[in-house]
């Protein structure tokens, strides 16, 4: 009995031994698999800086067509969707206060010019005259303000958009007789991140680009630069400005806006290299440091199809970028590069986020 319970230790002590022996073999062939790596050496390439913005287009300008006062509309000449020119005579208010005005303008315009023929023969007095003429052209600006106010015309070139009285209704002041909105030019309005304070200047080009308008492309211009910085999102305003001579942009359209920064130096790499930060918006790659992993961040730049530009000033010309096996790495392990020429799968590329 006791030589049967010897032999039963010493099997059982024989097959843990040989456990743990996998166990280990099994570590240490994972960790052989976690860490073998393929490398590619970073070089600058040469690429088109462009800068994309969702936009909404708006008129370049729009007015509020209405009198300054209350009054009684006698008639209005247009309708919604109806283009008028510059100086077209739009609604004309009731004119009783007009006409007022202008009976008293005429008689005043005779007394003034009898006065200033006597004025220069010298028989009148300076006081008489002056009196005269402080009338006459007081009630003159009356007149023009109430002609302004009675027959309302288009300050610029443009559609109607909408109505919103009738002939015969008392305007109360609560909205506008008429809007009026520009459509041979629009604008839009796009936020620059504060880096490129430098590079944006008045008069640069922007490409237009509408989702309803596929393969169609509309030239704008940097009509104004807005002085100051967003602190709480760093980026400042733009102003583009777009001419629309055969209308076929609208205010309202959604569209995408495009600066072009010209040509310029910059490090190229495969975009499934770069990894995410779970829960933030960190990016980051390995690079290797002398046979270890170095985790580095990273902001991305353009993106060129299955590669993106990124930026680091702890990365430079020349470094190792790992771009097969990084999604199980972490900072400071040991990697082994994998020097044959087979395709190695990256199937957990994925696991931290990318």
């Amino acid at each position: 009995m006791k030589t049967l319970k010897f032999l039963s230790l010493t099997v059982a002590a024989v097959l843990a031994f040989s456990s743990c022996g996998k166990k280990a073999d099994s570590a240490q062939a994972d960790s052989t698999e976690i860490n073998l790596v393929k490398l590619q050496k970073m070089e600058k390439t040469t690429i088109s800086r462009n800068l994309s913005f969702a936009a909404v287009l708006q008129a370049y300008d729009k007015v509020a067509v209405a009198p300054n006062i209350p009054g009684r509309i006698m008639k209005i000449y247009t309708d919604v969707g109806t283009s008028v020119s510059a100086g077209q005579l739009l609604v004309q208010m009731d004119k009783a206060n007009y006409d007022q005005a202008k009976v008293t303008f005429d008689n005043l315009a005779v007394d003034y010019d009898r006065v200033s023929k006597l004025n220069e023969s010298n028989n009148i007095s300076k006081q008489q005259y002056d009196q005269t003429k402080a009338s006459y052209e007081a009630t003159q600006t009356k007149l023009k303000d109430l002609e302004a106010n009675t027959f309302i015309r288009a300050p610029f070139a443009g559609v109607i958009e909408a109505k919103n009285y009738e002939n015969g209704e008392l305007y109360n002041g609560a909205q506008p007789i008429l809007s009026l909105v520009q459509l041979h030019t629009l604008k839009t309005q796009i936020a620059i991140p504060e880096s490129h304070w430098n590079s944006v200047k008045k008069g640069m080009p922007v490409k237009i680009t509408a989702n309803i308008f596929p393969g169609k492309e509309f030239a704008g211009t940097v009509d104004i630069i807005y002085p100051t910085i967003d602190p709480s999102t760093h980026t400042f305003q733009v102003q583009v400005k777009i001419p629309n001579g055969n209308q076929t942009l609208r205010p309202g359209m959604y569209a995408d806006a495009t600066i072009s920064f010209g040509q310029v130096q910059a490090i190229v790499v495969p975009y499934i290299a770069v990894l995410k930060l779970q829960g933030s918006n960190e990016r980051y790659v390995f690079v290797n440091n002398n046979g270890k992993a170095k985790r580095v961040s990273v902001k991305l730049g353009d993106r060129f199809d299955d590669q993106t530009e990124i930026i680091s000033d702890d990365i430079k010309e020349g470094d190792e970028l790992v771009v097969v096996g990084q999604a199980r790495l972490n900072d400071g392990v040991a990697i082994n590069v994998d020097k044959g020429t087979g395709e190695q799968e990256n199937k957990d590329t994925t696991e931290k986020g990318q």
